[in-house]
């Protein structure tokens, strides 16, 4: 495990593992944590706590517990004068046993935000989490190529409590149409078909890159502006999930 702030990094640091950050946390700031889930591990937990005193506990501002268990879940918590508060129970789980990952928590004004990009499992469909949603700023990078012989692919950025689908981009390689549209309340919108230029083809490399902006998402690929979608999703912390689906290999996934 390697875990990296802005201040300081820390490489194969021995777990338990616990360490100063100097000046404490300011919004704007990330915590970057590579490691690997062991294969038999039953859970495991990140803590940023308000000092290190074991009596009485040290507050436990950001609590976060992936859980292995029958119902895999990842439980966040906060810890004040030695109580507990009420449980955020998370039913995704992007970790996998065996498997190494990257963890972003960002520290903003009023939340904690945790990011997750899985390293070693790009297999299609792939199904990506961003623990309590997005937010302006933000952007999410898809490397890969398209089959020899492709038809379609699919990327959307799905809420998985309501099963809405606030951006569903879909390419389709012979035709050289890309289809947008949202799935709201189980019903389609209204498609959006217009493109400067289609930038994908039989066998190619691309890089997608979705920005997610206070009133839209704005898609890039191979570095070009291509398009806007603006949200038809409000609530853009009800957007949790990455999903890819169809006729691609990937080769790398960020979701920052």
């Amino acid at each position: 495990m390697s875990v990296a702030n802005a201040k300081k990094t820390i490489l194969n640091p021995t777990v338990p593992f616990t360490e100063i950050i100097p000046g404490g946390l300011h919004p704007g700031e990330m915590i970057v944590i590579h490691g690997c889930v062991h294969n038999d591990a039953d859970r495991f937990q990140f803590d940023l706590t308000c000092g290190c005193s074991s009596k009485p506990r040290a507050n436990v501002a950001f609590h976060f517990n992936p859980r292995f268990s029958s119902s895999p879940q990842i439980v966040c918590n906060t810890l004040q004068h030695e109580n507990w508060g009420k449980e955020e129970n998370m039913d995704l789980m992007p970790f996998k046993q065996g498997a190494t990952f990257e963890t972003i928590i960002l520290v903003l004004c009023d939340v904690f935000k945790a990011i997750f990009s899985k390293s070693d499992d790009q297999s299609i469909p792939y199904k990506g989490s961003l623990l309590r949603g997005v937010i302006p700023g933000q952007h999410i990078t898809i490397k890969g190529h398209i089959s020899l012989f492709p038809h379609s692919f699919t990327v959307n950025l799905r809420c998985s409590q309501s099963n809405n689908i606030a951006l569903h981009l879909n390419s389709h390689i012979k035709s050289g149409m890309l289809i947008r549209n949202s799935l709201l309340s189980q019903s389609w919108g209204p498609e959006e078909r217009e493109l400067p230029y289609f930038p994908f083809s039989a066998g190619s490399y691309f890089e997608m890159i979705i920005l997610c902006q206070l009133h839209q998402f704005k898609i890039a690929v191979n570095g070009s502006h291509l398009l806007d979608y603006k949200h038809r999703v409000q609530d853009l912390t009800s957007i949790d999930q990455l999903e890819i689906l169809g006729d691609v290999e990937l080769q790398n996934v960020q979701l920052w």
